[in-house]
C-alpha cells in the first residue's frame, strides 16, 4: 500500500492522523481524511468489520422506531443520509419496502398514521415511494402472515451489505494513500506535546512498530473504554452502555420481495428481512452485555424469543428446525442513563480532548451505520481545527464508493451485461458479483475465457480468481474473511467448499495471492 501522504510526508512513521478501529466509524474517516490529503493509518486488532459493524440487521434507515424517543434530529440527519448512501453504493445498498401489521391490541392506527407521515417527510425520502396502507387480504406478502391481521402500512427503507460497506470505505481510503491495518493491534499510545507516540504489533508475525500522529481517533466500538484506560491510561469513568442484539437466519419466509416490521408487547420491535436470495434475516434483540464483545452469541433465551415473535405474525410457526444461523453482536452506545435497553440513545457523541500545546485526541461513542459519513465529517472538522486543513474539504456527498459508479436500480442491467461479457458465469453468480462489487466485477473476470481460467471452484460461485482479488484489494487474510464478511456465501457453501477454502488459505495463502 501506499506510504505516508500529506502534512508529514517524507517522514517514515509519521502521520497526520492515527485511528483505532476498522469498523465503519474508522473506515469512513479513514476514506474521508485521506480524500481530503492527510496521511492516514488505520489499525484494528482483528480483520476489518470484524467486530459490531458486520453483526448489524443490515438496513440503512432513519430509525422508525426512534421517534417513540422524540430522537428527532437523528432520524432526520439519518433518512438525509440513506439518500446520499444509496447514491454512493447502488450495488451494495438497495431500496426495501417494509410491511408493518397493524395489531389492534397495541400501537392505536392513527399513531402508526403519524409516525410514518413524519417519516416520510422529516428527512425527504428522495427517489423511495412513500407510505401506503395495505389490505393484507389482497396483497401476496400477505399470504404468509395470520390471518387476524387484515390491515398494515408499507413504507420505505434500504437495505445494506454492512461488512461489505466497511471494506468499499476502506479501500477507497487505500486508493487514497492511506495506510488501512487490519489484524494489528495497538499496544499503547502516548501524547508527547504535540504528538502521539504509539506502539503497533502485528498480531500475526508479532512484529511490532512505533509510529507517530498529530491526532489519535478512538473508534474501536464496544472496545472504546478498553482503548481509553488499556492503551492511553486514561483514568475517566466509563461511557460506554453495551447492548446486545442477536438474529436468526432462517430459510426464506415466502416469495415477496417486501421485508417485515413487527410489533412486540413489550414495546420492541422485530424486522423479518429478506436475505441472500434464499433467506429471512429475524432480529433484533436488545440486552445489556458484560464481558469481551467479541465473546457475543445469541443465547436460548434470546433465541426463543425470536421465534416466538415472528410465530405470533406470521401464519406458520418460526421453529429451531427452521435456523440455518445466528449471529450477535455488541452496540456501543453512549450512557445517556437510559432505563430499558431499547430506549437507549443510537445517536453519536464525540468528545475531543487536547489542545494548547497538546496533541489532539477524539473518542467515537456510539452512532448508526447510517450516519457514519456524516460522523465523519464531523470528526474532519476537530481534526481540521486543530492541525489545519489540506487539500480539499469536505468530499464524499458526491463520490461513489468503489465500484458503485452506475445508477440506483441498475444492477440488473449492470448483471446482464456481465453475462454477456462473460458467457460462462451462471447468471446467478453474475447477480452476486454485480451485488457485491458493481462495476468492478468486470475487472476480477478480466482475461478469463473459460470457467477454467477462473481457477479452483469453492462452491456458490465462488472461484480462485475472487478469492485472489479479496486477499490483494480487500484485505482477506482467513477462510472466514471471505466466507461470513467479504461475502455471507458461508451461508450456501457446503462444508466440502469451506474445506477447501480453508486449504488453499494453508496452501496457498494471502501472502502469496497478494504476490
Amino acid at each position: 500500500m501506499p506510504g505516508p501522504v500529506g502534512g508529514e510526508a517524507g517522514r517514515a512513521g509519521m502521520y497526520d492522523i492515527a485511528i483505532i478501529g476498522g469498523g465503519i466509524n474508522g473506515c469512513g474517516i479513514a476514506r474521508d481524511a485521506a480524500g481530503r490529503g492527510y496521511s492516514v493509518l488505520l489499525a484494528d486488532m482483528g480483520d476489518l468489520a470484524s467486530g459490531t459493524s458486520s453483526w448489524s440487521t443490515k438496513l440503512v434507515h432513519g430509525g422508525l422506531r426512534y421517534l417513540e424517543h422524540y430522537e428527532f434530529r437523528l432520524v432526520r440527519e439519518a433518512l438525509a443520509e440513506r439518500a446520499v448512501l444509496l447514491a454512493m453504493a447502488p450495488h451494495i445498498i438497495r431500496p426495501l419496502r417494509f410491511i408493518l401489521p397493524h395489531h389492534a391490541g397495541l400501537r392505536p392506527a392513527w399513531l402508526l398514521r403519524l409516525g410514518l407521515f413524519l417519516y416520510d417527510h422529516i428527512g425527504g425520502r428522495g427517489r423511495l415511494d412513500g407510505t401506503r396502507t395495505v389490505d393484507l387480504r389482497r396483497d401476496p406478502a400477505g399470504g404468509v402472515l395470520n390471518a387476524r391481521f387484515s390491515r398494515g402500512f408499507e413504507y420505505s427503507d434500504c437495505q445494506v451489505d454492512d461488512a461489505r460497506l466497511v471494506v468499499l470505505n476502506a479501500r477507497d481510503a487505500a486508493d487514497h494513500g492511506a495506510h488501512i491495518r487490519p489484524r494489528t493491534r495497538v499496544l499503547a499510545a502516548q501524547r508527547v506535546g504535540d504528538h502521539w507516540v504509539l506502539q503497533l504489533a502485528d498480531m500475526r508475525s508479532g512484529q511490532q512498530q512505533e509510529i507517530v500522529a498529530r491526532v489519535l481517533i478512538n473508534a474501536a466500538g464496544p472496545w472504546v473504554d478498553d482503548v481509553r484506560v488499556g492503551v492511553m491510561g486514561d483514568g475517566g469513568r466509563p461511557r460506554l452502555r453495551l447492548v446486545k442484539g442477536s438474529h436468526i437466519v432462517v430459510r426464506r419466509i415466502g416469495t415477496h420481495d417486501q421485508a417485515f416490521i413487527f410489533q412486540n408487547g413489550d414495546g420492541r420491535i422485530v424486522f423479518a428481512i429478506p436475505y441472500e436470495q434464499d433467506f429471512t434475516l429475524i432480529g433484533t434483540t436488545d440486552e445489556d452485555f458484560t464481558g469481551d464483545p467479541a465473546d457475543a452469541r445469541a443465547s436460548d433465551a434470546e433465541i426463543d424469543y425470536l421465534c416466538a415473535a415472528a410465530s405470533a405474525y406470521f401464519a406458520e410457526p418460526v421453529t429451531r428446525a427452521a435456523i440455518a444461523w445466528t449471529f450477535a453482536g455488541v452496540r456501543s452506545l453512549f450512557d445517556d442513563g437510559a432505563g430499558p435497553a431499547q430506549a437507549a440513545t443510537r445517536d453519536y457523541v464525540i468528545e475531543a480532548s487536547g489542545g494548547a500545546g497538546d496533541a489532539r485526541r477524539i473518542d467515537i461513542f456510539g452512532g448508526k451505520i447510517t450516519t457514519y459519513r456524516r460522523l465523519a465529517e464531523i470528526v474532519l472538522a476537530h481534526v481540521a481545527a486543530a492541525i489545519g486543513p489540506r487539500s480539499r474539504g469536505a468530499w464524499t456527498r458526491m463520490a461513489p464508493l468503489p465500484g458503485g459508479d452506475f445508477p440506483s436500480g441498475g444492477d440488473a442491467a449492470l448483471s446482464a451485461a456481465l453475462t454477456r461479457a462473460f458467457p460462462f458465469v451462471p447468471a446467478t453468480t453474475a447477480r452476486r458479483l454485480v451485488r457485491s462489487y458493481g462495476t468492478r466485477a468486470f475487472g476480477i473476470l478480466d482475461g478469463a475465457t473459460s470457467a477454467g481460467d477462473l481457477g479452483v471452484d469453492f462452491g456458490a460461485g465462488l472461484t480462485e480468481r475472487e478469492v485472489r482479488y479479496l486477499c490483494a484489494e480487500e484485505w482477506a487474510s482467513t477462510a472466514e474473511d471471505v466466507l461470513w464478511r467479504r461475502s455471507k456465501l458461508g451461508l450456501k457453501i457446503d462444508e466440502a467448499g469451506a474445506k477447501r477454502l480453508r486449504h488453499w488459505f494453508e496452501t496457498t495463502g494471502a501472502a502469496r495471492a497478494i504476490g
